[in-house]
C-alpha cells in the first residue's frame, strides 16, 4: 500500500496508537478482567502464589510496553497535527488504528501463542479454536483497517479529454 508522504506520519500514528491500545485492550480485557490467561501461564500456571506474582511481574511489564507505545503514539500524532496545512483524513486515522491492533493480534499471537508458547487465549482449552480466532481477528482488522486507509487516498483528476484535431476549412 502506497501513502502519498501528507498522510504518512498521520498513519504512522494510528498504527502505533492501535498497536498499544489493542495490547492494554487485551491486557485488560484477557488478563485482569477475564482473567483468561496471564503472560507465561503455560510456563508457570497460575497455581501457587509465586506462580501468580511471576505472572503479574510480566503482566505489567507487557502493560509497560503497551504504555510506551501508545505515548509513542500520541508523540507522533501531536507531531503529524503540529503542520496545521495537514491533511486529517478520518478514514486514515480510523484504518490505522484498526491495522495496529490487527498487527498486534497477528504479532502477539504467532510469537507468544505459537512460537514461544507463552500462554493461550484460554488456557486449559482443549482445542486451540480461541488461539485461531485471534489470528483471525487481527487478520480481520488490518483488512478491514487497509481497506480504511486506501477508500480515504486522494483519487487523480481525471485527465481531459483530448479534443479532436482542429480541420482546416478554405
Amino acid at each position: 500500500m502506497i501513502v502519498e508522504p501528507a498522510r504518512r506520519r498521520l498513519l504512522a500514528a494510528a498504527v502505533l496508537l492501535g498497536v498499544g491500545l489493542g495490547g492494554f485492550f487485551d491486557g485488560i480485557l484477557f488478563h485482569q478482567i477475564l482473567q483468561l490467561h496471564h503472560m507465561l501461564t503455560t510456563r508457570r500456571p497460575a497455581e501457587t502464589l509465586t506462580a501468580v506474582e511471576v505472572n503479574m511481574f510480566w503482566d505489567g511489564m507487557f502493560h509497560a510496553f503497551t504504555w510506551l507505545v501508545t505515548v509513542g503514539g500520541l508523540a507522533a500524532l501531536w507531531r503529524a497535527l503540529a503542520d496545521p496545512s495537514a491533511p486529517r483524513p478520518p478514514r486514515t486515522f480510523v484504518g490505522g488504528m484498526l491495522l495496529g491492533w490487527g498487527l498486534f493480534n497477528l504479532v502477539e499471537g504467532v510469537v507468544d501463542h505459537h512460537v514461544l508458547g507463552l500462554h493461550r487465549v484460554v488456557e486449559g482449552a482443549p482445542h486451540p479454536w480461541w488461539d485461531l480466532g485471534f489470528l483471525a481477528s487481527g487478520v480481520a482488522l488490518i483488512a478491514i483497517g487497509t481497506w480504511l486507509v486506501r477508500a480515504d487516498a486522494p483519487r487523480p483528476a481525471p485527465a481531459p479529454k483530448a479534443r479532436p484535431p482542429a480541420v482546416a476549412t478554405r
